[in-house]
């Protein structure tokens, strides 16, 4: 569907807005939907289904059949971070603690 402008329409001391039909049956919005801030947008989301979760296998085949491009991450190869060696992280709060006691 394309880009529609859809006007604010006065609903006590409330606005809302009217999704035409065709939407609402496409995204399955029949059952209510949740409403998402962004910052700068607003989603809307059904709320059918909300709290199903995909499991790994279904993941792994919904992006196969997205066939998404992730080229734009190759440019990441070359960030030499293959060539780091990792070290754990060292927390100061023991030796700190031990420096205030005395021990």
């Amino acid at each position: 569907m394309p880009t529609i402008e859809i006007s604010l329409a006065q609903i006590g001391n409330s606005r809302g807005i009217r999704l035409p039909a065709q939407l609402i049956r496409k995204h399955g919005f029949e059952a209510g939907l949740f409403l998402e801030d962004c910052g700068d947008s607003v989603v809307l989301r059904s709320k059918e289904g909300a709290d199903a979760k995909l499991s790994w296998e279904e993941t792994a085949r919904e992006m196969v059949a997205a066939r998404e491009d992730w080229s734009d991450w190759d440019c990441t190869l070359a960030d030499g971070l293959d060539d780091v060696v990792w070290q754990p992280i060292v927390t100061l709060k023991k030796s700190r603690a031990k420096k205030s006691t005395g021990k």
